[in-house]
């Protein structure tokens, strides 16, 4: 169980890493004007839920896991994606 635990987390952290680029490339396109405002934010919109999924999956399978110490690192960075979340839906 506990390998299928990190390899689980591996792959989804390897996938997070991707979409980190992926956000830091639009972001890049958009400061240098080959794309606009409007298509970059609905390219980057759509991958904020799958992102806050995907992170807040990890935290919780290494709290049911039992290995603390991983939990506690993953908790603020899903705590701030939670937040980040709600404020979005809040202001909507």
């Amino acid at each position: 169980m506990e390998a299928v635990v990190f390899v689980f987390s591996l792959l989804d952290c390897c996938a997070l890493i991707f979409l980190s680029v992926y956000f830091i490339i639009t972001l890049s396109d958009l400061e240098c004007d080959y794309i606009n405002a409007r298509s970059c934010c609905s390219k980057l919109n759509k991958w904020v839920i799958p992102e806050l999924i995907g992170h807040t999956i990890v935290t919780v399978l290494m709290l049911v896991s039992l290995h603390w110490f991983i939990f506690l690192l993953n908790l603020p960075v899903a705590t701030w994606n939670i937040y980040r979340m709600i404020l979005a839906l809040i202001n909507d």
